[in-house]
Order: structure tokens, then sequence, then C-alpha cells
């Protein structure tokens, strides 16, 4: 058996023998010891500033580059150890004597519980979209009401002040909520829910603190008239219901529910998350099949038939419970919030009719649409590098940061308008011109009567509104071309530096706003070529700018049909969707996995490069590696699981217990640790005829939830017991998954990422070797450490050809 070095195994799965590098320090022991990753401050935004500045610096390097240790990463606005989950069944005595005692009753009462919790998901995501669009719509409306009459008695720095106060007000509450309450509700959380559902687990991203502050969060942030969105945070709330059931309730909280502490593993949780995140884009854009179909292309790495099944019930169910809190809101009960309060933007012609002759500029548009999405993910990477500099220096510094964005925001909104001429009402609308007040196509601002401001109508209405204008069909000559223009890069810029705050914001909404006035642009330059209406050209412009940024295709494309209820445009979305997204993938990723990636997750993609096809799983497994006897010592237990982060032990026989060293199987941390809070020990290093099934529930085996761990700190032993034996067989899995070490990396990397491993036992060539030489994890498949084992890989052909594309970028 190899050395047992208290530090060994460190980094590099088994490569260091990393038999878990997600939490461990070591790899990191230049920066600092071993308790500087494991700190929890992270989970309430305390602790001490320098400590968490140290964490940034670790996770940014010098220079803001990505996590290189697969140990920490950017949650929300803090920075906190992650772990990798485990989708695979632990085969020990304790599950399979389990196993044996489930009957029929309890098996039925395990499907229907699923399709019960699909139920409360979708219900309580369609109530939590509902608030956060009632709370929206009435603050923000509000806040419009108030502003507008005070421009309509001419009261212009009044109502400059009113609105500056107002918004700067809701920003900072959302800031000291984030960044004080649940730092991990900062941004969109779509990134952490993709890294979630790829297998990277991390402390309080789907706590019930953390629903809380993204739902008032996501309320106040939205109404200051930032330009953020409520689809992602939506995600992000789908996904923490879902968590929080599966799991029983928050028992921090004391609001727990024992016949709902069902799913004691991370495959059902992960399922029940995917299905919480469809929700959350179903309560966004009221888009049940779209929902399913973005959990499907965008954050979900592992997918079924039957999860498939259940991520439909559970949108159908969001799409039921908002028509009845609509219809209920229908009789003026909900205040400011209407029929217009949810996005449905049924507003294009009912008819459709294009021609040959409108290719062209589809095309055109969908090219440009490419290249202006590929820009906006280059420009918010740049963006956040710096707001990531600006956040490490503390709590404060992101108030600043905060508060600076917003009276810039306030002040572009407000001073921009006033460049714009006023235009004559037009006498063929139905709609009151001007319109007084929240919504409306034709702002009064500081026009006279009978006049409006078509600029003030585009900054002066809640996203949702503006949206719902530049869709408007039979509306040509309603706006200037160079107050679209002026409007789309307002939009476009302010989209980008809105997002990265220490608050609850989203992307989706603000790319949709964008892309309207890019589209409402282009049919006006060259509309005249063309048989289409500028409000389609908007529509046909959101999906383009999509297209370009999120790469998104079959999901977006539905989601803008269900969004403007006509089918006719099928077609054209579809092509503008597939030219935009081919033009955008020849100069960078798309934002989600860019976001990802700047966060620092060790995301598995869904292929291996080219050049893990060179390597051997040796080439990135070394030693000496940490195991364990069948009958191990209660003292060095203790001793391994303080000075290690490893999360998985093999356990080998030797002799006298077997003929030669014999690899039993692999142990987890957490089930050594209840072992020894059992304390069930032996006094010799015998084999005992222990019944675990009699001495153990398989309940005390089951997995706490998200980013909960037990320590073995919390554990008490004395002198004698710490003397004693305790025997592993019956706890562990005696089938773990094992590769031979000559097994190329790209293969074992297609096991470990399709299976949903945590870690893969390499076993040797050689008889004559001991049975087990290293453990592969999800830090052993990052590029990072591999291309630091092997830096010729840099310039080998088979990297130059993955790059070559990506030096078109360098045009930016």
């Amino acid at each position: 058996m190899a050395p047992r070095d208290p530090k060994d195994g460190v980094g590099a799965g088994g490569g260091a023998a990393d038999q878990e590098a997600d939490i461990e320090a070591p790899l990191l022991g230049s920066y600092g010891s071993s308790s500087f990753l494991l700190d929890p401050t992270c989970e309430d935004g305390g602790g001490d500033d320098e400590r968490r500045r140290r964490r940034r610096r670790l996770l940014l390097g010098s220079h803001t580059q990505s996590n290189t240790t697969s140990q920490v990463a950017l949650v929300g606005a803090d920075v906190c150890p992650i772990e990798s989950l485990d989708y695979e069944l632990i085969e020990n005595d304790v599950f399979k004597q389990d196993w044996r005692a489930r009957g029929r009753g309890h098996i039925l009462r395990y499907v229907a519980l699923k399709w019960a919790l699909c139920f409360l998901v979708g219900a309580l995501a369609a109530v939590a979209g509902f608030l956060a669009n009632l709370g929206v719509e009435n603050v923000a409306g509000a806040k419009f009401v108030v502003t507008s009459d005070l421009m309509l008695d001419g009261k212009h720095g009044t109502a400059f002040a009113v609105f500056l106060a107002s918004n700067f007000a809701l920003t900072m509450l959302a800031a000291v909520l984030t960044v004080y309450v649940a730092p991990a509700a900062a941004g969109s959380g779509i990134p952490e829910v993709k890294a979630y559902l790829n297998g990277v687990d991390a402390p309080n991203i789907f706590s019930l603190r953390t629903l809380i502050v993204k739902i008032v969060g996501c309320i106040a942030a939205v109404s200051s008239s930032l330009h953020i969105g409520k689809a992602g945070p939506l995600v992000h709330t789908g996904a923490c219901i879902a968590s929080i059931l599966g799991q029983g309730g928050s028992r921090k909280y004391n609001m727990t529910c024992k016949w709902l502490r069902y799913f004691k593993n991370d495959r059902d949780r992960r399922d029940l998350v995917t299905c919480g995140s469809a929700a959350g884009i179903a309560a966004a854009f009221r888009a049940p099949v779209g929902g399913v179909l973005f959990a499907l292309e965008t954050v979900s790495s592992w997918w079924r038939s039957a999860l498939l099944w259940r991520a439909f019930f559970t949108t159908a169910m969001v799409a039921v419970v908002l028509r009845a809190l609509i219809d209920f809101c229908k009789s003026g009960k909900c205040g400011l919030f209407g029929t217009g309060g949810l996005i449905m933007f049924d507003v294009t012609a009912d008819y459709v009719s294009y021609n040959l002759v409108d290719l062209p500029p589809v095309v055109t548009l969908g090219i440009f649409g490419g290249i202006l999405g590929s820009l906006y993910n280059f420009f918010l990477d740049k963006v956040l590098r710096l707001y990531n500099l600006i956040n490490e220096k503390g709590k404060t510094y992101k108030l600043l940061l905060a508060a600076t964005v917003t009276v810039c925001t306030s002040c572009c909104l407000f001073g921009l308008p006033w460049i714009a001429s006023c235009k004559p009402c037009p006498t063929d609308t139905q709609e009151a011109c001007p319109s007084i007040g929240r919504s409306g196509n034709f702002k009064k601002f500081q026009c006279a009567m009978n006049e409006y401001n078509d600029l003030a109508s585009l900054f002066f209405n809640t996203n949702d509104d503006t949206i719902r204008n530049l869709y408007s069909a039979g509306t040509d000559d309603e706006f200037h071309i160079s107050s679209i223009l002026v409007f789309f890069i307002a939009s476009y810029f302010l989209g980008i530096f809105s997002y990265g705050l220490a608050l609850p914001s989203g992307l989706f909404v603000p790319v949709i706003l964008t892309g309207a006035a890019y589209g409402r642009l282009v049919g006006m330059l060259i509309g005249s070529q063309s048989t289409l209406d500028h409000g389609l050209f908007a529509v046909l412009g959101s999906a383009a700018l999509l297209g370009g940024s999120m790469r998104m295709t079959v999901s977006v494309c539905v989601i803008i049909l269900e969004l403007t209820n006509n089918l006719l445009m099928l077609p054209l979305v579809m092509l503008v969707l597939l030219i935009s997204k081919v033009v955008a993938d020849a100069f960078n990723a798309n934002v989600y996995d860019l976001l990802v990636r700047l966060k620092g997750f060790p995301h598995l993609e869904a292929y291996a490069e080219p050049y893990m096809r060179q390597l051997s799983v040796s080439d990135v497994v070394t030693g000496p590696l940490q195991t364990f006897n069948g009958i191990e010592k209660v003292g060095h237990i203790v001793h391994v699981l303080k000075t290690t982060g490893h999360n998985g032990f093999p356990v080998v026989d030797e002799p006298p217990f077997s003929d030669a060293p014999t690899l039993y199987g692999l142990i987890l941390r957490y089930h050594l640790l209840v072992l020894l809070r059992k304390k069930d020990f032996i006094r010799s290093c015998t084999a005992s005829n222990l019944n675990a099934s009699k001495h153990f529930s398989h309940d005390e085996f089951a997995k706490r939830g998200s980013g909960k761990h037990d320590s073995i700190e919390d554990i008490e032993l004395c002198a004698e017991e710490l003397e004693m034996f305790v025997d592993l067989h019956p706890f562990t899995n005696t089938s773990p998954y094992t590769v031979l070490e000559t097994m190329s990396l790209a293969k074992a990397l297609i096991l470990f990422r399709e299976v949903g491993l945590r870690h893969v036992l390499v076993l040797p060539k050689s008889s004559e070797r001991a049975p087990v030489v290293g453990i592969l994890t999800r830090h052993d498949f990052m590029p990072e450490h591999i291309l630091g084992l092997h830096p010729s890989l840099f310039k080998s052909r088979w990297k130059k050809v993955r790059l070559g594309k990506l030096k078109v970028a360098n045009i930016f």
C-alpha cells in the first residue's frame, strides 16, 4: 500500500492523486493554509474582508484570470469553496439491505412523490414569477406615474430628483440585501444552476435565504430602471424552490416536512432542480414549452425521457397557475398590474406574409446580429473582469459600484430624451396620445399637448412595456430613426454595465430589448427593400441578438413564438437564429459558458478536447495515494480526515485478510464521519460479525442538502477510542467505477461525465503493482490542470486547430 502522507494526493486526482480536489486546500499551499478554503464565512457574506479578498485573488489571479484550482469559484458576489456532486449509487451492505426491504408500496410512494414535488415546484415558481412581476409593475409603475405627473406640471428638476432618488434607493436596497444577507443571490443565477446540474455544488446557492433575497432583490433592482431582467433570477428562484423541497425544507429555519425528506441522493435532487429551472423560464415568459427546451438546451448536462415528462408537467402547472392569478388581477385588485404585467407580446399582425424579396434583409439581420451578439459577450467579459477587481476590495466597494452605475443610468434615461424632438400625435391611433402615466407608446415628457417624445416613450417605461412598444405592428412612423439609434446604443451598453453588480440581475430581457431596437433600426434602414413590418423586424432582431449572444436556437425560437403568439413567423425566426449563431460561434463562446468560466466553475463539456486523445489516464494521475485498510484504526482515520480534504478513499484488504493486496472498494468521507459519530468500534484488528443493517439505518448515510457538510472537528473522541478499530467493509462501495491506466483521457472523460461520477479509480495494467494507482476526479479533466502538467500541448497541432478560428477575434 502506498505511504500515508497526510498531504498526498493534493491537487490532481490521484494526480497528485486528487481524491477530491474540489475542496482541499493543499493544492494552493503557496497561497495559504487549508483552513483558508474551508472557511465557511462565504455562507453569509461575513468574515474577515482580507481573507475573502485573498480567496477572490486566488480565483481571479493577478490579471483576473479564470480559476485554475477547481476548488473555489465566484458564487453570486462572493468567492466560496466548491465540491463535486456524486450521482453514483453507493452499493454497500447498508444500501443493499435497504433496497431489499423496499416493497411495491414504497416504490409507488417514491414515484408519486416525484410527481407531487413537480406539481409544487411548478405552482410555487408560478407564484414567485407572479409576485416578481406584480412588484415590478407596481413599484416601477408608481415611480413613472409620479415622475410623469411632475413633468406634466413643468417641475422638471423635481421630477429628475424623484426619479434619481427612487432608483438609487431601490438599487441600494437590492445591493445591501445581496451583499450582507445572501451574496449567492447576486447575478442571474443561471451560471450557478448550470454548474450545479453539471455536478458542481457550492454553499448556499439554493438556500432559503438566497431564495428570499433573490425575489425581493429582483423586484427592487428591476424596478430601479437598471437594464436588467427577471428571467435569470426566476430560473435561479425555481431551482431554489426545487432544491429546498427536494431536501425536505430548511432545517436551519425549522421549516421542514418529514414526508418530503425522501430525495436522499444527488441524482433525484438534480432532476428536480432541472424541473425548477424550466419552471423559472416558463414563469418569466409564460412559455411552458420554451422552459422545457431551455432546460434541455442550456442548463442541463444529463437528460432522459422520464425527466422530459416531469419537466413538461412542471411547466404546465406554471402556465395553469399563472393564468389563474392573471384572471384574478383582471378584476383590478392588483394595483397597476394588469393585462400587460406579464410578458405576452400578442402585438404582431394577425397574418404575417413574406416573400423571397424579404430574405436578404432577414439574412443581413442575422449576420450583424451574430456580430453584435459576440461583441456583446466580448465587452461583457471585459466589464465583469473590471467589476471583479473593484468588488474584491470589499463590501463598501460593491455598494459604491452599484450606486455609481444606477446614478449614471438614471442620468442617461432622464437626459437622453431631451435631445429628441417632439412629434405630433398620430390621428389614426386608438391609444391615448400623449399617454400620461406609466405605459404607452406616446410619452409627453417635455412636449406640448398633442405631441409626444418618442425617445422618452422607450426610456420611460418598464422593459416589458418598451419591448411591447417596439414589437407593435402598424407603428412604422411612430419612432424616428435617430431615436431608435440612440436607444439601441444606450440599451446595448447599459445592459453590459448593469450586469455584474452585487444584486439579482438577468441578461435575457435586456438582450431581447436591445435586439428589438436593433431590429427596428435595420427595418428603418433597409425596410424599403422588404414587405415586412417594422414590428416584425423588432421581433427578428431580438431573435438575432439572442442567437448571437446566448447561442440558443430551439428554445429561443419557441420562446419567441410563445411571446408573440404567432406561429407564422417560425421560418423567419429559425433562419435568423441559425445565421446569427453560426456567425457568432466564429468569434467566442456563448455568454453563459463565458460566465461559468469567468466564475471559475470546473464545468465538464460534453466533448473531449482533441489533445486529450494524445494522453492516457496515467499521464495525469500520480502518487502517492491515500488508502485505508478494510479494518482500520480509528486514530488514523481521524488523522487523515483532519489533514486532508479528500472525499473518497480506496479500501484495500491486505494479508492476513486476503492472500495479496486486493481492492475492496471505495468509502466516502461523510460515511466515515457517520461511523465515527456512531462510535461502534471494535477493540482489536480482527474481522467482526457486525450486522450493519441492525446498527445503522440507510437514513443515517443519506447525503445532506446542497452546500451542507459535516465536519470532523465536530466529533469528539477520547484517547481510548482513538486506539480502537472500525470495520469498513459493510460501508464500502464494493462496485466503484474503474478504468485502466492505459485508457485515453478523452475516453475517461466521456465515462466520467455521462455517468455523473465524482471518483473513478485507476487500476494498474500489471497485477504485480498496487491494486489501485490513483483516483480521477473532476479536477483532472480541467484544461488548466492538463496543460499545466503537459505544457508542450500548447504548441501541438491539435491545439492550434482548435484555437485557429479564435484568431479572428483579434479584430476586436
